[in-house]
């Protein structure tokens, strides 16, 4: 029998004991601390966050780098895309003021800057009159371009802001080229709608602010208007072009040349003694040159003989004074209007010729200065104006039409639809445009005394409203309007906004034509 080594049997007597050796060492060491799971966000919070990160990168992108600068016609524009509820477009002429027009919906908006009126290129435009006839394409080449260049830039700055704040908050790059990703997507979608609701006739309807509150009287007329804007690009480029002549006319004031084919009603309402009125319809029948003016009553408050001096001023405002009794004016005002020169009181239905317009009115027949008076309600007004509407058809069986009703109350001027183109009235102090049924347009003056005494009652002061009427002097047709508002109480803006009636807008029928007469509402 072999005889095993010494060495080897103390090796092997060892083994045994290993698995104890080993596991008294290990128990002496310490335990591994057991992972912790990591709350997530909710994939809602996330999302969130990343929109978040898109909408803010995007907006400081094109704040940063997203414009271009353009030369359109003779001077040098900067466009630019804002973020924007409502959309629109937005020309700042400035110092002048601005314009808007309701171009789109979708939530970006173009702004175009007029920095400046080239000298050189508006010298080549006086001293190459021939130029002008090709300035309507030069302007609409310019306009496109730029419109090109600034989608181009655009899309760069979206991407750029979006991608850069992404990989500054999230350090990680897959989330960060995400964000501008859906910055890109976001901008491609807004030009898809604005494209899908561009409405190029906007620009027959722009909203002026600033000085710019000037540029319908200095532009050009209702007829002009309607005879020269067609089509778009020869809309924006007559627009250019007028805002040249903007610049132009503010430096040099001319005077204004009126057109002969166009009376020029100014239409007042609800003064509530209001002294500072009389300074603004006189500056309003100058500037405008203004025909006549028609007040649809409350320009008293009390009605009391106290207040008669107050309308003292009409006879020198400068243009006729047609005038209907309101709820706040009494028959002793009345009587103190019929004895002043150039005021024409319209009541009973009877009709006036004056500045070349026939006119028909109505006195409220409430009285209701304070408001302990219980009003008679709706069914006065109803009856006043069916007494009117019969005024109405029997001048208009004598052949001798009348052009323009006024009423002082919207309940008794709807009482004539069908039987007069236009009607006038007010009381509620707010203005409205409103096409009848049958037919006659009717047309709610706001206060051109900004509510007088009460536009202290509320949070904010009433703005003072009134407005230009245009109509053709051969058709006694309402042709186009100016809607003119004013900051009120302690307030300095100005706004003025131009409509053209529905005939009168690129595709209608001929504004020159004389429309047959609405039918008359059965009895």
């Amino acid at each position: 029998m072999a005889r095993v080594p010494a060495a080897a049997t103390k090796v092997l007597g060892q083994l045994p004991k290993a698995p104890r050796a080993l596991a008294r060492r290990y128990a002496t060491r310490r335990p591994l601390p057991t992972p912790e799971l990591v709350t997530q966000p909710h994939p809602w919070v996330r999302a969130l966050g990343l929109i978040t990160v898109v909408l803010l990168g995007t907006w400081l992108g094109l704040l940063i780098v997203g414009n271009v600068r353009v030369p359109v016609g003779p001077m040098n524009t900067t466009m630019t895309l804002r973020p924007s509820v409502t959309g629109g477009t937005k020309i700042n002429v400035s110092p002048l003021g601005a314009l808007t027009l309701d171009s789109h919906i979708a939530p970006v908006r173009l702004d175009v800057n007029v920095d400046q009126l080239d000298p050189d290129r508006a010298q080549a435009l006086v001293d190459h009159p021939e130029r002008l006839s090709g300035l309507q394409d030069e302007v609409a080449q310019d306009v496109a371009d730029g419109t090109r260049d600034l989608a181009v830039r655009s899309c760069v700055a979206v991407v750029t802001g979006a991608t850069a704040l992404g990989l500054a908050i999230y350090r990680r790059p897959r989330r960060a080229l995400a964000a501008g990703g859906l910055a890109l997507t976001l901008l491609a979608a807004s030009g898809g709608t604005a494209f899908a609701t561009w409405n190029p006739e906007s620009v027959l309807e722009p909203k002026f602010s600033g000085l710019l509150s000037s540029a319908p009287s200095l532009v050009g007329n209702a007829r002009s208007i309607v005879t020269e804007f067609d089509v778009y690009q020869k809309e924006l480029a007559r627009l250019v072009t007028n805002v040249t002549k903007l610049y132009d006319a503010t430096s040099t004031l001319p005077a204004y040349a009126p057109d002969p084919s166009t009376i020029r009603v100014l239409h007042v309402s609800d003064i509530h003694l209001n002294p500072a009125s009389w300074k603004i319809i006189a500056s309003l029948v100058d500037q405008y040159k203004v025909n006549v003016i028609v007040d649809s009553g409350d320009t008293m408050d009390h009605g009391t003989a106290a207040e008669n001096g107050f309308l003292d001023p009409i006879e020198d405002l400068g243009a006729p004074y047609v005038w209907v009794r309101g709820n706040h004016d009494s028959r002793l005002t009345q009587r103190y209007l019929e004895d002043l020169k150039n005021v024409h009181v319209l009541d009973d239905g009877k009709a006036k010729t004056i500045a070349g317009l026939r006119f028909a009115g109505i006195g409220d027949p409430q009285f209701t200065p304070d408001r302990s008076t219980v009003p008679g309600g709706d069914a006065a007004n109803e009856l006043a104006g069916a007494r009117l509407a019969t005024s109405l058809r029997d001048q208009k069986a004598s052949d001798t039409p009348v052009d323009v009703a006024v009423a002082h109350e919207p309940v008794a001027a709807r009482q004539t639809d069908g039987e007069v183109p236009l009607v006038l009235s007010g009381h509620l102090h707010h203005q409205e445009m409103e096409l009848l049924p049958y037919g006659t347009r009717l047309r709610i003056e706001g206060s051109t005394g900004g509510s007088g005494l009460r536009a202290i009652e509320g949070e904010h002061p009433d703005p003072i409203q009134t407005s230009v009427l245009y109509f053709d002097r051969a058709t006694h047709r309402l042709q186009a309007w100016d809607e003119i508002e004013l900051g009120g109480l302690g307030l300095t803006t100005a706004e003025v906004r131009r409509h053209l009636v529905e005939e009168n807008q690129p595709g209608g029928p001929d504004p020159t034509g004389s429309p047959s007469p609405p039918s008359s509402p059965s009895p």
